[in-house]
């Protein structure tokens, strides 16, 4: 399943990702920190979703309250829920 999700308070203003089956086949950033969002997505294809969620969830970006890793974490709950 293909989902885009619309970040807020983070520098990417958008994540696309695909689930199947519960795991993670695709993640692709739109703006922000390109290597760094490059390497986060290639880590996580093949992870379990469940498992991303709680391995990023409340990661913060300096004294930002979220940061694109949080904002995936969110994505990804509203698309297993």
């Amino acid at each position: 399943m293909k989902n885009s999700f619309k970040t807020k308070g983070v520098c990417s203003t958008k994540i696309d990702f695909e689930l199947k089956d519960g795991v993670i086949k695709s993640v692709e950033f739109t703006k922000g920190c390109d290597g760094n969002l490059k390497a986060i997505s290639s880590l996580l294809v093949g992870m379990n979703a469940h498992d991303a969620v709680a391995r990023l969830k409340g990661i913060q970006c300096g004294k930002r309250p979220t940061s694109c890793s949080d904002q995936l974490a969110r994505a990804l709950e509203q698309a297993i829920n």
